[in-house]
């Protein structure tokens, strides 16, 4: 699966200069040209990374990083004019994973882009909450430290709740992202597997909940 860019530039001339470079580079971009357009985008789809401009309309870059982190840690590299130590410093303590002034090469944004995912996906490898542990490199999950046995789809599933925690997932996002296929409103597939791994692990609503 291609790794989802939310672009959120405002100055369209960059926005599609950098969808058109990133997509070469085999990645699936997506671009918001205000911050709240940029809200309402991640909380459609949450993409893999944000390069995210600072001076936006509707609601700046800090406001979009704050709205971000308020639920997830997804990468985030700031984009901005602005070369001042005292910005820098404000964006990686507002939980910006980098930040990139411009202007700037297309080669060096997309060596960041790399970097800060194989920085992000190095902290993902163990993934712990209520009582779950997830080993993603050797795909284990244990609960209060016991095995719990899930089929590849149900191991998927678990991974994807827990990466979107106190998000109600639509389940259309849920067959899109675990089926990789169009959703059918009919299909009872989602809501099948989501109570079978509900009885396995015992999770609660809290943790796995669907819309």
């Amino acid at each position: 699966m291609a790794r989802n860019i939310l672009v959120v530039e405002d100055d369209n001339n960059i926005s599609n200069l950098i969808k058109m470079y990133l997509d070469k580079e085999g990645f699936d971009v997506r671009i918001a040209a205000d911050g709240g357009k940029a809200v309402e985008e991640f909380k459609e789809k949450e993409p893999d990374l944000v390069l995210l401009d600072v001076m936006l309309p509707v609601l700046d870059g800090w406001g979009v990083c704050a709205k971000i982190r308020e639920t997830s840690k997804c990468p985030i590299i700031m984009l901005t004019a602005k070369s001042e130590d005292t910005d820098k410093i404000l964006g990686l303590n507002m939980g910006a994973d980098d930040y990139i002034t411009k202007p700037f090469e297309l080669a060096e944004l997309t060596v960041r882009v790399e970097a800060v995912l194989r920085r992000y996906h190095k902290l993902q490898d163990k993934i712990s909450a209520a009582g779950m542990e997830v080993d993603t490199l050797s795909k284990t999950v244990r609960k209060n430290g016991r095995p719990v046995e899930l089929t590849a789809k149900e191991y998927e599933l678990l991974l994807l709740f827990l990466r979107n925690r106190n998000i109600a997932l639509y389940r259309d996002r849920i067959y899109e992202e675990v089926w990789e296929g169009e959703f059918d409103p009919d299909s009872r597939t989602v809501d099948i597997h989501v109570q079978r791994l509900k009885k396995k692990t015992g999770l609660e609503d809290s943790i796995i909940s669907v819309r």
